[in-house]
């Protein structure tokens, strides 16, 4: 599947600085693991049954910046993400609107292609569907029944295939939560705890056997499709081997579904760790309340760029809270953005100091490098823009030099465009 044209990313003089992030597996900020100048990084992509809001956004957003920061250190990324282009919650909504899933499906990936170019986010290397993966998928599953790893329920009707949490000797290594934790989550978020035959609760389904009025694929084990945590397992460990630098997506994935993922594809491939750093990102609000699709107060991106706000802004928006906070969106924090991105582009036409932007140009890579430190990067380029934008100084009618090294700095490292 085709992902979405590249934008431009200037080249930054100056030294990079290696990045570190927050793992959730070990709680603790550590440095990206680079291997031989690469490193692979997924991000678990949509599924494609609503147009894409600010939450999906502020995720993608966080993994562009890291993206960017590897590539401002010269590490060739190769990156991975998916689209759940089958699953149940595509299959009701194309019900309710009487539409054919498969066209649903086909629409709103075109519009989140169209919003992520919008937004200047560096489209994945590979950008793979789940019905282009199934063959992928039909592999684990057999390699995970031959490791016995999985098993099937003894329904007759509905044979379907399911992984054992004991598996692995490390499951709820990447959660750490405790089991009732896991229970609560589990059912809450697509598990089916108390499905009759399992053999504990908590483990996770990897192919749903056939139903009728359902989509289904052949297979040695009996026809059916792909449960969904196994998708990504596939996907990912195909394209980035057994084991890769970044695993990523919101908090919300923590577990069941990053949890699992990893631990079909330990026990799949043998593999002590899928994942060196596991990545999450905070939950967005609006005006206080967390966005749902069950209240109806999601913001579009598609309907904020339609109105004419500037992607740059919407990008200064989100990142003015750090990306593993909970956060609030409102069209105060909207209108300040819009705001900033006016004064930091005045700032680059009276600009004069090279030396100080240069300086800030690695003040910028400093704090983003420390975790994304987004804010305080933000607040340093307001406190440039304040030193440029003195009463004294007589607005110019370009940018100049010292505007044009921090305008490249921040369009480079942020994606924010202020020249």
């Amino acid at each position: 599947m085709h992902s979405w044209p590249s934008p431009h990313i200037p080249t930054v003089p100056g030294p990079a600085v290696p990045l570190r992030l927050y793992d959730t597996a070990d709680e603790t900020l550590k440095p990206v693991r680079v291997t031989h100048n690469q490193a692979g990084m997924y991000v678990c992509g949509i599924t494609p049954y609503d147009s894409t809001h600010l939450g999906h956004a502020a995720t993608y957003l966080a993994f562009d910046l890291i993206h960017r920061l590897l590539i401002d250190a010269g590490v060739q990324v190769t990156y991975v993400q998916n689209i759940t282009d089958v699953d149940d919650p595509l299959f009701e909504r194309a019900t309710r609107d009487g539409v054919d899933w498969r066209e649903l499906g086909s629409s709103q990936i075109d519009l989140f292609r169209s919003d992520m170019a919008d937004l200047s986010v560096i489209p994945p290397h590979d950008y793979v569907g789940a019905m282009e993966s199934v063959g992928e998928v039909i592999t684990m599953v057999q390699q995970l029944l031959d490791a016995g790893a999985a098993y099937v329920v003894d329904d007759p009707d509905y044979p379907d295939i399911y992984a054992s949490i004991t598996a692995t000797d490390r499951f709820g290594y990447e959660s750490n939560y405790p089991r009732q934790r896991m229970l609560e989550l589990f059912a809450e978020r697509g598990g089916d705890p108390d499905r009759p035959g399992k053999r504990d609760p908590l483990d996770a389904l990897l192919w749903r056997a056939a139903r009728e009025g359902e989509p289904a694929w052949d297979a040695p084990f009996g026809a059916g499709r792909p449960g969904w945590h196994v998708e990504c397992s596939a996907i990912a460990t195909n394209r980035l081997g057994s084991s890769f630098a970044i695993q990523g997506g919101g908090s919300d994935l923590i577990f069941p579904h990053h949890e699992f993922s990893a631990a079909h594809a330990e026990a799949a491939l043998a593999s002590p760790r899928m994942a060196e750093h596991y990545v999450h990102t905070g939950m967005i609000s609006l005006d206080g309340v967390k966005m749902s699709k069950s209240l109806g107060n999601l913001v579009f991106v598609s309907k904020l760029t339609e109105a004419g706000h500037d992607p740059s802004a919407i990008r200064l928006g989100v990142y003015l809270g750090h990306y593993r906070s909970d956060r609030d969106w409102s069209d105060k924090v909207l209108w300040a953005a819009e705001h900033r991105l006016v004064y930091w582009r005045m700032a680059t036409t009276l600009a004069s100091d090279e030396s100080a932007a240069r300086a800030l140009v690695q003040q910028i890579r400093s704090l983003l490098a420390d975790d994304l430190n987004t804010p305080a990067a933000i607040k340093a380029i307001d406190e440039w823009a304040d030193s440029c934008n003195a009463p004294a100084t007589d607005p110019g009618d370009a940018i100049t030099p010292a505007g044009s090294i921090v305008a490249t700095a921040v369009d480079a490292l942020m994606g924010v465009k202020i020249s």
